[in-house]
C-alpha cells in the first residue's frame, strides 16, 4: 500500500520595520505546542500546484491578498518527527515584503527575529532557513530593494543590508557599489530630505535580477 502523507505549505515572510528584521508569524491558539509561535501555513488542496497554494495562503491565511510580496519556494522538509501528530511533508516558501501590515483578520503579527527563539514544530528552523536564503539573496540578485517602497533613497537600501545581514556597511563604498551596479537602481528624478541634511536622490528597483558586480559579505567594506 502506498503511504498518504499531507503536504502543507509553510510561509517564511520577511520585512524589515522599526530597525529590525521580522517574521511574520501568529500565536497558536490550539494544542500541540499551544501559545507558541508558528510561521503562516496550510495544506494544499487536491487542485491546486505549489505556487498557487503559496500565493493562496498568502492571501487567506497570512491576510496579504495582493501585496507586493517576492515568493519563492525555499525548500522541502520530510523529517518523520516534525509534526507529533501525523507524518507530515512542509514545502516551505520565502517572501520578502515592504514593512506592511499584518492583518488583524488573520491574527498575524510581524515579531523581530531574535524574538522567535521558541517556535511551534520545526518552523524555527525554516524561519532560519529562510533568512539565511535571504542573506545569500542580497549580495547577489536585485531581491534586497522588494524591503523597500516603491520610491526610495540609497541609505533606505543601505540600512536593509545593515538590518538583515547584521553589520554595518560604509555608505559611500555602499552608494559606489549600488548605483554601479548595472541596472540595479534608476533615478526616479526625485530628492526627498526626510533624513535631514541636504536632498537625497529617490530611486526605485531596475530591471536587473543579478547583480554585476555582486554585493559580497565576505569582502571588507
Amino acid at each position: 500500500m502506498v503511504p498518504s502523507i499531507p503536504v502543507s505549505v509553510d510561509l517564511v515572510v520577511l520585512t524589515v520595520r522599526n530597525q529590525a528584521l521580522c517574521a511574520l508569524v501568529w500565536r497558536r491558539d490550539n494544542p500541540p505546542f499551544l501559545r507558541r509561535w508558528s510561521l503562516p501555513g496550510g495544506f494544499i488542496q487536491l487542485d491546486e500546484d505549489l505556487p498557487a497554494a503559496a500565493h493562496r495562503i498568502l492571501a487567506e491565511r497570512a491576510g496579504l491578498p495582493g501585496a507586493p510580496v517576492h515568493l519563492e519556494q525555499l525548500q522541502t522538509y520530510g523529517y518523520p518527527d516534525r509534526d507529533p501528530r501525523q507524518r507530515v511533508l512542509s514545502v516551505a516558501y520565502l517572501g520578502l515584503a515592504p514593512d506592511l501590515p499584518a492583518s488583524e483578520k488573520a491574527h498575524m503579527s510581524w515579531q523581530p527575529i531574535d524574538s522567535l527563539a521558541v517556535m511551534a514544530f520545526d518552523h524555527r528552523r525554516i524561519m532560519l532557513d529562510g533568512i539565511e536564503r535571504a542573506r545569500a539573496k542580497l549580495e547577489y540578485t536585485s531581491l534586497g530593494a522588494a524591503f523597500c517602497p516603491p520610491q526610495f533613497t540609497v541609505a533606505d537600501l543601505r540600512r536593509v543590508y545593515e538590518i538583515v545581514w547584521g553589520r554595518q556597511l560604509d555608505p559611500r563604498n555602499f552608494h559606489r557599489k549600488v548605483t554601479k551596479a548595472e541596472g540595479f537602481l534608476l533615478e526616479t528624478g526625485g530628492t526627498t530630505t526626510r533624513d535631514g541634511g541636504r536632498p537625497a536622490k529617490l530611486y526605485r528597483r531596475g530591471p536587473a535580477e543579478l547583480l554585476h558586480p555582486p554585493m559580497l559579505r565576505s569582502l571588507k567594506e
